[in-house]
């Protein structure tokens, strides 16, 4: 048996039980059945998955001119992703129930649920304000007037003292990257499955991640990877990691959320 059921105890929210899953070759499963998806909906899910790579092509882009706005958008891209991802979100649910994937079948769950998601987004929003503030303190205090350019700040790099301007700002943005992944891991496809109230889909999902830490550690790992070759790229691969990477939220939510 790979799995033991959870319960977790919580005073005066109701959370649905947990999976506690032994079996570390999970994700490459999670992996596999959102590739499936994916082909049961190839045309939605590559649209999809190109229109936003475009969108973080364009923002990236855009950006570079200055170090701060650049560095911000290229990480706060990852911030964001998860409330983007519910197209494939719910591309899945759909696919799950047998239904014909349509554009408008993914309003549905939307309307039905708009506050929480609302809300969700608008917390996604807060915590990225929160990282763009941040991080300008880091680069500000880190960085002279005439190395704010991308090509200023590449020479700095290149010399003595990058560490102790890499240092602060990469553990500030994995604090905050932690903390987006431990409140994502389920929470929007749960508001999308089960129309749950926000504070009950981020407990559960950090529920979720206190029950499998390693499996969690694992998964976010695999998600970094991806990124990382979709940004090395310049989105191209992007245009398939984005939607692979949603279409396979929904199965972890699935497997490790008692249905």
């Amino acid at each position: 048996m790979d799995k033991i059921v959870i319960q977790p105890g919580l005073h005066g929210i109701a959370l649905p039980a947990i999976d506690r899953v032994a079996d570390y070759s999970r994700p490459l499963l999670w992996l596999r059945q959102g590739w499936r998806d994916m082909q049961r909906t190839p045309l939605l899910s590559l649209g999809f998955g190109a229109l936003f790579a475009a969108l973080g092509y364009a923002l990236v882009r855009f950006a570079w001119g200055g170090v701060q706005t650049g560095m911000t958008l290229t990480s706060g891209f990852l911030l964001v992703a998860p409330f983007l991802a519910v197209v494939f979100y719910d591309l899945s649910r759909q696919a799950e129930h047998h239904h014909a994937p349509r554009i408008a079948h993914i309003l549905k769950p939307l309307r039905a649920n708009g506050a929480s998601i609302g809300f969700y987004a608008l917390l996604l929003a807060f915590i990225f304000s929160v990282w763009e503030r941040l991080s300008a303190i880091v680069v500000g205090l880190s960085v002279s007037g005439d190395q704010v350019s991308f090509a200023g700040f590449r020479a700095l790099l290149a010399g003595s003292g990058q560490l102790g301007i890499l240092l602060p700002y990469a553990a500030v943005g994995v604090l905050l990257a932690v903390l987006v992944f431990a409140l994502s891991v389920v929470s929007l496809p749960m508001m999308l499955h089960r129309k749950a109230d926000l504070v009950t889909a981020l407990m559960t999902s950090l529920w979720v991640v206190r029950t499998n830490p390693l499996l969690m550690l694992e998964w976010a790992l695999i998600i970094v990877a991806l990124s990382v070759l979709g940004y090395a790229t310049s989105f191209v691969a992007m245009v398939v990691v984005f939607p692979l990477i949603g279409h396979a939220t929904w199965h972890v939510y699935r497997d490790l959320v008692e249905r």
